[in-house]
C-alpha cells in the first residue's frame, strides 16, 4: 500500500447545463493533475444542478449511456489519475434516478460505484423546503472502492449526517471517506465544518469532502468550503465560496496513530434500552 498521497478537491458551481458543466470541469482537472494531483475529488451533481424535473430526467440516461461517465472515464485516462465522480444523475429501471457516485481508475475503468442511501429531505424554512426524494431513490448498499492507497468510503452530502454509515466503512477497513456535496448555504454555515471534522475524529479517518459553490439559480446556493481533513480533525485544507481548487499532501500512517491512540472503532459495547 502506498503511504503518500496527493489528494485535490474540486470546487465547482454547476448549473442546468450538462454540456457546458463538462466543459468547465474539464481544465481544473488537467490543472489538479499538473499540479501533482494523483486522486481528484468532485462534488455531489458534478455535472448538473439545480433543475426541474423535466430537465433533469432528459439529461440523465443510463450508466452505460451518460456522456459525463464517458466523460470522466477519458479525463481519467488523459491524466493517469484517479478520480471520484461526486454524483451524477443516472437512470434506473423505476420511475425515479439514482444520485450516484463512481470511482475511476487510471486506466478510466469504474472500480466502485455507490448510490446515495439517505435523501435530503428537510424544511429548512416556510419558503425553503427540498425533497430529493421526489427525483432520486435511496440506495440500499456501503461501498469501499479498493485503491493503492487503502480502502475508501463512499458518501454523498446528507450522509454526512449519520455517523453509522461512517463508522460501519471505518469498520470495513476504509482509511479515506469521501463526502461529495451540494450543502445548502443555510445548514453549511452551522453545521459543514462541525460534522466533517467529527466524522473524520470518530472513524480516524482521511475525509475529503469538495463542494458546490455560490448561485445555481434563483432559489439555490451552495456553500462551498471544500475540505480535507486529516484523522486527528485538522483540516489540511480549505476552499472559500468561488470555484476552485484545493490540495493536500495525505500520510496514510496517521491513520494508524490516530486509532493507536484514540481505539474507538474497538469499544462498541451492547447496551439495553429500558423503555
Amino acid at each position: 500500500m502506498n503511504n503518500r498521497l496527493v489528494a485535490a478537491c474540486i470546487q465547482t458551481n454547476t448549473c442546468q447545463d450538462l454540456a457546458a458543466n463538462l466543459e468547465k470541469i474539464k481544465p481544473m482537472i488537467r490543472e489538479a493533475a499538473e499540479r501533482g494531483a494523483e486522486f481528484i475529488a468532485l462534488p455531489e451533481n458534478v455535472c448538473l444542478i439545480g433543475t426541474k424535473r423535466d430537465t433533469l430526467f432528459a439529461q440523465s440516461p443510463p450508466e452505460d449511456k451518460h456522456p459525463a461517465i464517458a466523460f470522466f472515464s477519458a479525463e481519467a485516462r488523459k491524466t493517469k489519475t484517479w478520480i471520484l465522480a461526486g454524483s451524477v444523475p443516472v437512470a434506473t429501471e423505476c420511475d425515479r434516478l439514482a444520485n450516484r457516485s463512481l470511482m475511476f481508475n487510471p486506466q478510466g475503468e469504474i472500480v466502485a460505484r455507490y448510490d446515495k442511501i439517505h435523501m435530503f429531505d428537510a424544511e429548512l424554512s416556510d419558503t425553503e423546503i427540498y425533497r430529493e426524494s421526489r427525483n432520486y431513490r435511496p440506495g440500499t448498499c456501503a461501498v469501499t472502492a479498493n485503491t493503492p492507497w487503502g480502502k475508501i468510503g463512499m458518501t454523498i452530502c446528507y450522509d454526512l449526517r449519520f455517523p453509522q454509515l461512517h463508522r460501519a466503512l471505518a469498520k470495513a477497513g476504509a482509511t479515506i471517506i469521501t463526502s461529495p456535496a451540494a450543502f445548502v448555504a443555510t445548514t453549511g454555515r452551522l453545521h459543514w465544518h462541525i460534522l466533517c471534522r467529527a466524522r473524520a475524529i470518530e472513524t480516524g479517518c482521511f475525509v475529503i469532502a469538495p463542494g458546490q459553490c455560490g448561485m445555481h439559480n434563483a432559489e439555490r446556493l451552495s456553500y462551498g468550503h471544500s475540505l480535507i481533513i486529516a484523522p486527528s480533525g485538522e483540516i489540511l485544507a480549505e476552499a472559500g465560496e468561488q470555484p476552485t481548487i484545493i490540495m493536500a499532501e495525505l500520510d496514510m500512517d496517521e491513520v494508524t496513530e490516530a486509532r493507536r491512540k484514540l481505539p474507538n472503532l474497538q469499544h462498541d459495547c451492547d447496551f439495553d434500552f429500558p423503555l
